[in-house]
């Protein structure tokens, strides 16, 4: 457990890059937060919750997290899984389901499961992310229309039926949208570091408010951040929240870990430690949820924008949180007159630049198998939900990674060079004695085509099988060997192994694959004695 707390070391170095810190978090703050009051509105616990969730999630993991460099706080993915819950179950459900997640995140971290990320491939962490992307956008439409939200679960559908009721929409809300586009892509190309979101969301709010505009707005906004609170639960309740708590603990273990990492890769220096950054994860949901936030993850966006503004040390993300309360206790009215189509502009930018297109691509121009996997689960993520996608992406990763391993399997027939002086017999043993090289994997997965080659052996008297080369071998596999085993010597034709690996022979012998050889003594260690004995039996 000490290794998992905040430690002398978080702040290495600090004397020098303090400064540089300040400065990254002022600018994370003001890239945060229009994207924090987005997220907020767009879960339906509204624009203060999704502020509080950015202050206090990501002071809390900025301090007890993994990474030096790391910024939490609300984020598109986990809005995708909010959004059904509150409309299940309302507002008041997000805060058990929060703390319920983070005390099962606090546990992993505990239980060392940090490095289990590893184990998820490329393609279905880039499809996860691709179908995350369509989903935020979708989620931005009737915003960005001007129209009422639709009642309904599924992203899609309600999308769609936004679209169907553009009609009673306003040009006003379009055009703030696509105002918020133009100034997200123009201003980069004048000065990169400029806080285009945030530039973008006060020029919506100017226009609108010169011009008049009736469009909806973020509203009031409380002056001070709310005072902590159990959430109102019984203890008999609690089983009917579990399965949301484990799909928000999943999803911000996953996405905390890979932003981390992505962050490990732009900068020179110290690594997270992947097990202390799932305790800080899971202490900022319990507490943004007391406060009256939401779930959190770590930001890939924010963090990307911490690092690439000179951040070094872990004071870069408190700073951020200090610049979002002075935004609560300073700004709040000048927050309230933003307009909600000016922040659906800012997350549907945010959402095409989500889509690592490079990425994308190689995969799609890499094995038919890695775009398949990208294409199962971003279909997944849209069309059902992120856990379950990830899930199907892995089994099916899974499957096809299995596929390929087996077609690595080769039986492959060698000529035996028998010792006999008379040409005649020597070339009757040759055609009474077989030998077969077993390369690569005999597992569950080629065990039934292993099975089927060997099956059509006929017309010897011994059959060697070579197994040195064989590197895999589970019990399907040697079931299925020692099956084949007992039908050749059922139609009297005598099977000798040579060389099995210690640890393969173990395998063996423990289903009982060598019980069915006709003597114990045909197990070999060297091919000359395998084939001495065979000439035996040949001759025989």
């Amino acid at each position: 457990m000490t290794a998992l707390l905040p430690q002398r070391s978080d702040y290495a170095g600090i004397a020098s890059t303090w400064r540089a810190d300040v400065v990254a978090g002022l600018t994370v703050g003001v890239v945060a937060l229009p994207l924090a009051l987005a997220f907020g509105i767009t879960t339906g616990m509204g624009a203060a919750a999704g502020l509080t969730t950015a202050i206090v999630a990501g002071l809390v993991a900025g301090v007890l997290g993994g990474s030096n460099l790391q910024v939490s706080g609300p984020t598109g993915a986990m809005t995708v899984v909010l959004v059904p819950i509150v409309a299940r179950d309302g507002v008041d459900a997000v805060a058990v389901v929060g703390v319920l997640a983070g005390i099962l995140i606090v546990v992993a971290g505990i239980a060392h499961a940090g490095k289990l990320l590893a184990y998820i491939p490329w393609p279905v962490v880039e499809g996860f992310t691709l179908g995350i992307a369509v989903i935020i956008f979708l989620q931005q439409v009737p915003a960005a229309l001007g129209v009422e939200r639709p009642e309904g679960e599924s992203t899609l559908l309600v999308a769609l039926a936004a679209l169907g009721d553009a009609a009673h929409g306003t040009v006003a809300a379009v055009g703030l949208v696509a105002l918020v586009v133009a100034v997200m892509v123009g201003v980069p190309r004048l000065h990169r570091s400029a806080p285009a979101s945030l530039l973008a969301v006060v020029a919506a709010t100017l226009v609108a408010s010169a011009a008049g505009l009736d469009v909806a707005t973020i509203g009031a906004l409380p002056s001070s951040l709310p005072t902590p609170g159990l959430p109102d639960i019984a203890v008999g309740d609690v089983d009917r929240y579990l399965s949301a708590a484990f799909a928000v603990a999943a999803l911000a273990s996953i996405e905390s870990l890979l932003s981390a990492k992505v962050a490990d890769g732009m900068v020179d220096g110290p690594r997270h430690d992947p097990d202390r950054e799932l305790l800080g994860q899971g202490a900022a949901n319990v507490a943004s949820c007391l406060f009256g936030g939401m779930p959190a993850t770590g930001a890939i966006a924010r963090t990307a924008v911490n690092v690439r503004a000179g951040a070094r040390t872990r004071l870069a993300a408190i700073v951020h949180s200090v610049v979002l309360i002075g935004v609560v206790l300073v700004g709040a009215d000048l927050v309230a007159e933003i307009p909600l189509a000016a922040l659906a502009g800012v997350l549907m930018v945010t959402a095409v630049r989500m889509v690592e297109v490079r990425n994308v691509r190689s995969i799609l121009h890499a094995t038919r198998s890695d775009a398949v996997v990208l294409g199962i689960t971003a279909a997944a993520t849209v069309l059902v939900d992120l856990i379950f996608a990830v899930e199907v992406g892995v089994a099916a990763a899974a499957v096809l990674a299995l596929r390929s391993v087996a077609r690595t399997t080769a039986l492959t027939p060698e000529l035996v060079e028998v010792e006999v002086d008379d040409e005649a017999e020597r070339d009757l043993l040759r055609q009474h004695i077989v030998a077969y090289r077993i390369d690569g994997a005999l597992f569950f997965g080629a065990a039934q085509r292993f099975l089927v080659d060997l099956a059509q052996v006929s017309d010897v008297r011994v059959v060697i099988l070579r197994l040195p080369d064989l590197q895999v071998l589970d019990a399907t596999g040697a079931q299925a060997l020692g099956e084949i085993v007992a039908d050749l010597e059922r139609r009297g034709i005598t099977v000798l192994l040579k060389g099995p690996r210690p640890e393969h022979e173990r395998i063996l012998r423990a289903v009982g694959a060598l019980d069915a050889l006709a003597s114990e003594h045909h197990v070999f260690g060297d091919l000359p004695s395998a084939v001495a004995h065979a000439q035996q039996h040949a001759a025989a």
